[in-house]
């Protein structure tokens, strides 16, 4: 694995064990990380840990993100609300997989309710190894999705 990356974690109480074992997993392969929060299982808010890993990602500081919250499904829909952010719910390495290689997701999220020590292992590794195909449907899927503007 590409040891010169950054990447940016957080979570919320919900998260914050899980958040953990990603941490050690993280030492373990020697990539570089910063914990955004939680740093315990107090009552928090999922969109401030989401802002502040997006941000640390839109700015350039970071090269990815992981968020994990009690479902992911919070993480995911505050993230995604960043402009240039493309979060990704994943509980399967496939869909880990398929986040990277077809829509390039720069931000996995994960639920700390949901899924085990050892699957969200497996997850980051196959995300943090996947890679975007540049395939031109891809590409231009991606394109569609950021041209989207609907204001209520």
């Amino acid at each position: 694995m590409n040891k010169t990356k950054k990447i940016a974690i957080g979570s919320d109480h919900g998260g914050f064990e899980l958040k953990n074992e990603v941490i050690n997993y993280l030492q373990e392969i020697g990539w570089i990380y910063k914990d955004f929060g939680a740093y315990d299982t107090k009552p928090t808010h999922y969109p401030d840990y989401a802002l502040r890993v997006g941000k640390a990602v839109i700015d350039g500081e970071y090269q990815c993100g992981i968020l994990i919250c009690g479902t992911g499904i919070g993480m995911s829909i505050a993230a995604n609300k960043i402009k240039g952010i493309r979060a990704s719910l994943c509980h399967d390495t496939f869909s880990a997989q398929m986040a990277k290689e077809h829509n390039d997701a720069n931000v996995l999220t994960m639920g700390g309710r949901v899924i085990g020590k050892g699957l969200a292992r497996e997850i980051v590794r196959v995300w943090l190894m996947a890679k975007f195909s540049q395939e031109s449907r891809h590409i231009i899927r991606l394109q569609k999705v950021v041209d989207i503007y609907e204001p209520c």
